[in-house]
């Protein structure tokens, strides 16, 4: 099994990423970190522990992490997932307390106690990640690597035209806290940054049958993600929105599910324009070196991506 932290902004496609690492027999979650991002942290560690209650897994931590990027103030998230930050699925308040110790000290602890074991999935913002590179730089060495929603490379029309950060053609994640991003680009951690070519296409949607047996399922997580569905469908967005995060946790489990390339990419902190873009150097000449080798998704097979989504979801 593979070792992971799950570190994340709930909202509901963070929500089902929870789901998926925590009901996967192929991942063992070691503990679930938060960050300001979709939400501010405190509700995002709140919808952390009620989605692990939903689960019945009370044995898994929540650690509480960073409450604003690194140096900058938090924007508004542009797109609302609802009063509750869960799609207004409501669910009960949790009895699972706060892990006593910050995200970013449990991030170091565990790793600590697993060097070269644990895989990051970085499905938020990467503060928690990045600060923690910055107090004990010799968890570099000890971390497996980094699975992350991250970046717009610009490799089909979907990366840009459904781009989610508050410029023209950056993501969210990266977006929030690119001085962070930036951090963990450049660590030399191996990076699969998995962009929103791959996570935001269309092909990422359910069919009539497959929304149908999330109705009828009596597991509450399938009820969680039907009833997430219709909430974005009914404000004219499609189901893809409702499982974005998913697609870094698919990959950890089968990473047969994304092609892959190697390309230098830089992180955009200053410009008002371009702020959090993920800029890719592809050219045949005059590449700037200087700019970190990372691995980003360039195409993805939705189908089995769904199919395993759905076999753990109703599981």
């Amino acid at each position: 099994m593979k070792k992971i932290i799950l570190d994340c902004d709930p909202g509901m496609d963070d929500s089902m990423a929870i789901v998926m690492a925590a009901k996967s027999p192929d991942l063992d979650l070691l503990a679930v970190t938060t960050v300001n991002g979709n939400y501010p942290v405190d509700i995002t560690s709140l919808n952390a522990r009620k989605m692990l209650e939903l689960l019945g897994r009370s044995d898994i931590p929540v650690a509480q992490g960073m409450a604003r990027p690194m140096v900058r103030p938090s924007p508004s998230d542009p797109f609302t997932h609802g009063k509750d930050g869960q799609a207004e699925n409501f669910l009960p308040e949790p009895k699972l307390p706060l892990s006593p110790l910050h995200a970013v000290d449990l991030i170091i602890s565990l790793i600590r106690q697993h060097p070269g074991e644990i895989t990051m999935l970085c499905t938020g913002p990467m503060s928690n990640l990045a600060m923690a590179l910055v107090k004990e730089p010799s968890i570099k060495e000890q971390l497996a690597g980094v699975i992350a929603i991250s970046g717009a490379f610009g490799l089909n029309r979907y990366a840009f035209t459904n781009a989610t950060g508050d410029t023209p053609q950056s993501e969210w994640n990266v977006y929030v806290d690119p001085d962070a991003a930036k951090i963990v680009y450049e660590s030399g951690i191996p990076l699969v940054a998995l962009g929103l070519d791959v996570a935001t296409h269309f092909d990422v949607n359910f069919s009539e049958a497959d929304i149908a047996e999330f109705a009828a399922s009596e597991r509450p997580e399938a009820k969680f993600l039907y009833n997430a569905i219709q909430f974005v469908t009914a404000r004219g967005f499609e189901a893809y929105c409702t499982i974005i995060d998913c697609m870094a946790v698919a990959y950890a489990i089968d990473p047969t599910l994304v092609k892959t390339m190697e390309v230098r990419v830089g992180v955009e902190t200053q410009s008002p324009l371009t702020l959090g873009m993920t800029v890719m150097d592809i050219r045949h000449h005059h590449t700037w070196q200087q700019l970190p080798l990372i691995t980003i998704g360039a195409e993805a097979d939705h189908a089995r991506f769904l199919a395993l989504l759905k076999q753990l979801v109703l599981a």
